[in-house]
């Protein structure tokens, strides 16, 4: 797959990249990361991108043109499964469904929101998403692509290795509505400080670890996120 990035600061993106799974990824060839900088494609000595809102109110608002020009330079034709992604406060809320679903692609190029948000006709008339990494405001969207691209890469297959590790994770829907949390995890020593780790985890019997795995992740979410019990149809574990 390969990702585009468009933003103002293309040299933060020096150091999310350069470690992990994702920089392996890149290393073998399985993720291609290009990282664009808006200001090229602005015609002023300033390279200005942002101006003031129309009808008054604080702060600045990246403007349409450089945002449309560049997008079209990068993509002068649309190919099917490349879709147009806006980071901004304002959208949808990202989750592990979504970034299944962007796997899928071939191509992403997510925008980079910055100041106070960017020209609305960018998301209605250019991007094909706008997504929004939580609850929460950042200074610019340059985190948001580094959440969203670790997120789906590591969906990619070949990326992580074991084909089966990102199907057990956390939020993860294995096609029968769990979308639960990941059950608790414990490694050597089986006894630290007195705490031990459970028997049932060292007796080699595969089904019944199977099934403490399964209680105790519906038990972890019952405690930390009730609200994926509801949405994936379970009943909340009562204290």
């Amino acid at each position: 797959m390969i990702f585009h990035v468009l933003t103002i600061f293309p040299e933060f993106f020096e150091g999310p990249f350069a470690h992990g799974v994702v920089k392996r990824a890149g290393d073998a060839g399985l993720v291609e990361i290009l990282i664009h900088n808006l200001r090229d494609w602005t015609g002023d000595r300033h390279k200005t991108v942002d101006d003031r809102p129309f009808g008054g109110g604080e702060g600045m608002v990246l403007k349409p043109e450089p945002v449309f020009q560049a997008v079209e330079s990068i993509w002068p034709e649309r190919r099917p499964r490349q879709l147009v992604v806006l980071l901004s406060a304002q959208g949808r809320l990202f989750d592990q469904g979504v970034a299944n679903r962007l796997s899928r692609e071939s191509g992403l190029l997510l925008i980079c929101g910055r100041y106070e948000g960017v020209d609305e006709r960018v998301a209605a008339h250019l991007a094909d998403d706008e997504i929004s990494i939580g609850n929460y405001v950042l200074s610019g969207g340059e985190l948001a692509a580094a959440v969203v691209i670790d997120a789906v890469a590591r969906l990619l297959p070949g990326v992580l290795g074991n084909e089966s590790s990102a199907a057990f994770e956390s939020f993860q829907d294995t096609g029968h509505g769990e979308g639960l949390l990941d059950c608790p995890h414990w490694t050597r020593p089986a006894d630290f400080r007195g705490w031990k780790a459970p028997e049932v985890l060292l007796s080699g019997n595969h089904e019944e670890i199977r099934r403490f795995r399964k209680d105790a992740a519906l038990e972890k979410t019952a405690r930390l996120r009730p609200d994926l019990l509801a949405g994936a149809g379970h009943v909340k574990i009562e204290d």
